[in-house]
């Protein structure tokens, strides 16, 4: 059996951690505010869906 993906946000709370860029750099590639990918990452606040797909392509992933 394959294993299931985990919950998108997981999955890009991941990705920005294991691609070693600070959140100023992420923030910059996927045209949010730097503020943004920090609540997010503390789980202060979740992303509109926009905002996760630009991050999920400033970081090569796709979601699904």
């Amino acid at each position: 059996m394959s294993k299931k993906p985990g919950r998108i946000d997981d999955q890009l709370r991941a990705a920005i951690k294991a691609s070693g860029l600070t959140h100023y750099a992420i923030a910059k590639l996927a045209e949010c505010a730097p503020s943004q990918i920090d609540r997010f990452m503390s789980r202060e606040r979740d992303l509109k869906l926009s905002t996760a797909a630009n991050l999920a392509a400033a970081l090569g992933l796709n979601l699904r």
